[in-house]
């Protein structure tokens, strides 16, 4: 059993296997937009696959730490953190209607090619806001728990 005083290396092992799977996920759509040929129909199907699946793992994660996870527990350690951890949960519904808005800019297209690339830019402008979001969920679990746990960049 770990103490109080340390870190638990199943929570962080946990943590980090969810940040991971989102980075792969985003690295995947983000491949996808850069593809040759990408604004094909079969490309754009394959593309709204891809970000649905993003979607619901993004929904499903928020979710996770909204009823209690890696931010509760770096709170539970040092109070002093709840206004940011507040902060990032806060975060959650702008980033999901923010994913949101890409995938209705694709689902509804008359002109493939130009909604391509108006929703690459919007998911590069999301890739980059999910990146400050974990960035500052990672530097309150590390402060939370005291330690260097080599998540901050």
């Amino acid at each position: 059993m770990a103490s109080i005083d340390r870190t638990d290396p199943v929570i962080l092992g946990h943590m980090l296997v969810e940040h991971r799977d989102l980075f792969n996920l985003i690295f995947s759509v983000r491949s996808a937009f850069a593809a040759e040929a990408a604004s094909t129909p079969d490309r754009l199907t394959v593309l709204l696959s891809m970000l649905h699946h993003l979607r619901d793992h993004l929904h499903d994660h928020f979710a996770q730490e909204e009823e209690g996870g890696f931010l509760e527990e770096a709170v539970t350690r040092m109070p002093r953190l709840s206004a940011a951890a507040r902060s990032i949960l806060r975060q959650h519904p702008g980033l999901l209607a923010e994913l949101d808005r890409v995938i209705g800019a694709i689902e509804p297209t008359t002109d493939p090619a130009e909604s391509w690339s108006q929703a690459g830019d919007d998911f590069e402008m999301f890739s980059a806001h999910m990146a400050a979001h974990e960035q500052s969920e990672n530097a309150v679990v590390q402060e939370g728990y005291n330690e260097d746990l080599g998540l901050i960049e």
